[in-house]
């Protein structure tokens, strides 16, 4: 086994409408006790504090709800991300809720400025909202726009505060000035749950979204080979993976926004494994299991656990 890898947790859901997704990783190591699995046994990883106390403070700020913490949260991730690819080795990032994300691509970015990155999104939501655009105010829904420096002003709906724009703008700027990628750097697989603003700045930029049926359709070695391609120009490669991109209605409602018509666990392996094979992922995150909403005991963190240690093998031999 390649000692290259290193699991970081990170217990944070504040960026989540909801509580308890920062319980999922607990959740997964529970799964893999009950597998038998030593998976969490026999890898080296770091636990970055939280900020979950900031739930008791009261928060006013609809736009952005806790987007202070949120930001203390994802600087603290970012340098965990850096240190670790500095370090020459391969950062699994376990995360509560995907606000998470704006942290991990700042590590990259932080890591690596002179190279080009690449971003598959495995999720059922499009994460493109800014304070500016947001509907719930919570941060994980704004990853993608923070870290492509995307207000999305022509779709505003909300007059920020002074206290959320200025740290917006250092959410924006976490891993370095501007954009952290190119909006055709980007991939979407199986987001389906989106908000008129989202739709209309995917088709503004061009963003391409592999949904199930086009996967299904089209097969996924043939999906996954044309996002390739198209990240071909890009040095490295980013996944993130919202287990919300499964069928909640086959698989298991424990997830903040549970969305109906996904993938199964088998398609998220396949899919992931065949990425992998390309050999430029130098980061894999995965996110949002929530067993307090979870209706079949601990089901979705099992799911997730298996198709962690799945995607994982490759990357770990």
């Amino acid at each position: 086994m390649k000692t290259a890898v290193k699991l970081i947790k990170n217990r944070s859901d504040i960026g989540a409408g909801t509580r308890g997704s920062d319980m999922g990783i607990d959740a997964m190591e529970i799964a893999a006790i009950n597998k038998g699995s030593h998976f969490f046994h026999q890898l080296p990883y770091i636990d970055i504090p939280t900020r979950n106390e900031s739930i008791y403070h009261e928060d006013s700020d609809t736009n952005g709800r806790r987007i202070g913490e949120v930001k203390e949260q994802c600087e603290l991730l970012a340098t965990a991300v850096s240190q670790t690819l500095l370090a020459s080795q391969f950062p699994i990032v376990m995360s509560g809720d995907h606000s998470s994300a704006i942290g991990t691509i700042g590590g990259i970015k932080a890591a690596f400025p002179g190279k080009s990155l690449g971003v598959i999104w495995i999720d059922a939501h499009a994460d493109l909202h800014s304070p500016y655009t947001t509907p719930s105010g919570n941060l994980h829904g704004m990853p993608l726009a923070a870290t492509l420096g995307n207000d999305n002003l022509s779709h505003k709906i909300n007059n920020v505060s002074e206290y959320t724009s200025a740290c917006w703008e250092q959410l924006k700027a976490l891993g370095g000035a501007g954009a952290k990628f190119d909006p055709c750097h980007l991939v979407y697989f199986g987001v389906r749950d989106t908000e008129a603003a989202e739709d209309r700045l995917i088709e503004s930029l061009n963003i391409t979204n592999y949904t199930v049926s086009q996967v299904r359709d089209h097969g996924i070695e043939s999906c996954v080979q044309a996002a390739l391609q198209q990240l071909a120009g890009c040095d490295i490669i980013y996944v993130s993976f919202d287990v919300d991109s499964m069928d909640c209605e086959q698989i298991s409602d424990g997830t903040g926004t549970p969305v109906p018509e996904g993938f199964n666990p088998d398609e998220i392996v396949r899919m992931t494994r065949e990425i992998f094979a390309c050999g430029k992922v130098v980061c894999y995150e995965i996110v949002e299991v929530n067993p307090l909403l979870d209706h079949g005991g601990n089901r979705m963190a099992e799911v997730a656990f298996d198709i962690l240690e799945q995607v994982a093998e490759p990357v770990m031999n």
